[in-house]
């Protein structure tokens, strides 16, 4: 039987593995207490007043209940120290509560938060992305606990194809494994074979779905983005570009500029420069600034600017759809 702590902060950067250590802890947590023993608060619920009406609720319940509070990163100093004074309440052998936070930018736990957490012995833990240089290393090791053995040269094959993001790292692997079987030996052959190139190209076809209005294309290709690891900043940035590029053109076309001289101002293949004035042809200029309008806001809100309480992907789903209208 594990012995539970009255408070954890488990924070950082790597969220894949924030995520993982949430559900560790939750699949412990139901199978000492069961199902409604249970609290969880995430996304727009995940709220300073409702967690400390969680951490200061009478209960009948028999045995140790648990809360969980997942979004603590879009948290201010003020709203954790609300929550330190509920928290120091808090009678350790009847409950445990966890606070979990996908650090990005300036969305990090408050310092409040960590203090708080220590003061009451419990405990605080960071988990970062491993840095570029590491990596193959790191790709190494992923791969022996599958089963699987990946030489140094594949490894750092692996990470060149397919970047840096642990997460999507972690898939491909995977699919390594499925494909080729446990024991398998993976080198640079079978990593260039199996293994999908850089994760550029999915970028630049969800800025064309933005650009056509592709709400279903383009929502699909945002959340396939974020399950491989991509980060909303780095996605972001490139969609933005290309939407600018779309106006720049839309605006040109609607001035009366030749379609051929449009062209030739795009730094693009005429491929692509062909497909970018058709997909602007069907769409006008208002709904391409419209757009532009609802990725900054997006831009903003991922950076802790917009006081908005959805988690980030359903943020970026929603400036998506806004984009696309």
């Amino acid at each position: 039987m594990p012995a539970f702590k009255s408070a954890y902060l488990i924070h950082g950067d790597d969220h894949g593995r924030v995520a993982e250590r949430r559900a560790r802890l939750r699949a412990l947590a139901e199978s000492e207490s069961g199902p409604n023993g249970v609290e969880v608060f995430d996304a727009a619920a995940c709220t300073p007043d409702a967690v400390c009406g969680a951490l200061t609720a009478m209960t009948f319940a028999i045995g140790r209940r648990f809360v969980i509070a997942d979004g603590v990163e879009r948290w201010k100093e003020a709203d954790a120290e609300r929550v330190a004074g509920a928290l120091a309440g808090v009678e350790p052998d009847t409950l445990t509560v966890a606070f979990f936070a996908r650090e990005e930018g300036k969305a990090k736990a408050p310092d409040r938060l960590h203090s708080a957490v220590k003061a009451v012995g419990g405990v605080v833990a960071t988990e970062t992305a491993v840095k570029l240089w590491e990596l193959p290393k790191w790709v190494a090791a992923r791969a022996g606990e599958m089963d699987l053995e990946l030489d140094s040269q594949a490894a750092k094959r692996l990470v060149a194809q397919v970047g840096e993001r642990q997460q999507r790292l972690l898939r491909e692997l995977e699919k390594l494994a499925l494909e080729h079987g446990l024991g398998a030996h993976i080198g640079v052959e079978e990593i260039e074979a199996s293994c999908a190139s850089s994760a550029e190209r999915r970028v630049w076809a969800l800025g064309d779905a933005l650009v056509a209005g592709d709400a279903p294309g383009a929502s699909g290709i945002l959340l396939e983005l974020r399950a491989q690891g991509e980060r909303l900043p780095s996605l972001l940035y490139a969609i933005v570009r290309r939407l600018r590029e779309a106006l720049s053109a839309a605006e040109a076309l609607a001035a009366g500029q030749p379609v051929a001289q449009v062209k030739r101002g795009l730094r693009m293949s005429p491929k692509a420069a062909d497909r970018l004035i058709a997909d602007v042809s069907r769409r006008d200029v208002a709904a391409l600034r419209a757009a532009l309008v609802a990725l900054a806001d997006l831009e903003l809100e991922s950076r802790g600017g917009g006081g908005a309480e959805l988690s980030e992907d359903t943020a970026a789903v929603r400036a998506v759809l806004a984009a696309t209208a």
